[in-house]
């Protein structure tokens, strides 16, 4: 697996940490040679220890989403680019990311209740003490949207941390990195956010 030893971590509570604060994965499939992507969340079920989400049925990629396909889903958390001049030592250019890939096999769920399920489940993990909204079990438009979702869940076979956080430097110069990392992780993006959404 790359990156090196040092750059990568078996610890799966951490792992797990990176699920459940950036659980916008990239679903990753294939099939006769052919590549398939789709960005969705997911959310990690403690009890059943699965991930749990739901793709649009008019997606193409449901066609390789079959009973028991392996999938992979990559959960990608900050990254920055570390510059030479945060270091106390001579040193090069770098980039640092936290990022998890999750290894497991597709398990269909088509009854309409747990179908609901999935999604009250991840909206109630989605919302926040500032939002407070409640998706309802007997909510209408969920019956109407049911026939156009198609719910799963992923049995785990394998986690792989991708955690380059300048392991291999001396201390001082890490927590540097790991510093440079958080100002960047909170810079503000509002300027980025308005040039996307402008239409001009």
């Amino acid at each position: 697996m790359y990156p090196p030893p040092h750059h990568q971590s078996d610890e799966i509570g951490k792992m797990i940490s990176v699920v459940k604060h950036f659980p916008l994965g990239m679903l990753v499939t294939a099939k006769d040679g052919k590549p398939f992507v789709t960005h969705i969340p997911f959310i990690y079920n403690e009890t059943s220890k699965k991930l749990v989400g739901h793709i649009d049925r008019n997606n193409p990629q449901l066609h390789t989403l079959t009973e028991n396909a392996e999938v992979t889903i990559v959960f990608k958390g900050p990254d920055t680019y570390i510059s030479p001049s945060i270091y106390k030592t001579p040193q090069l250019p770098t980039w640092n990311y936290i990022i998890v890939h999750v290894t497991g096999n597709i398990h269909l769920l088509n009854e309409p209740q747990s179908i609901k399920k999935t999604m009250i489940d991840m909206t109630e993990f989605l919302e926040d003490e500032a939002q407070k909204f409640t998706l309802k079990n007997d909510d209408p438009r969920m019956d109407r949207l049911i026939n156009y979702i198609q719910a799963f869940d992923v049995e785990i076979t394998d986690w792989e941390g991708k955690f380059k956080l300048s392991q291999d430097k001396n201390a001082t110069d890490f927590e540097n990195a790991k510093q440079e990392l958080k100002n960047k992780s909170e810079n503000d993006i509002s300027r980025f956010i308005d040039e996307i959404y402008n239409s001009n």
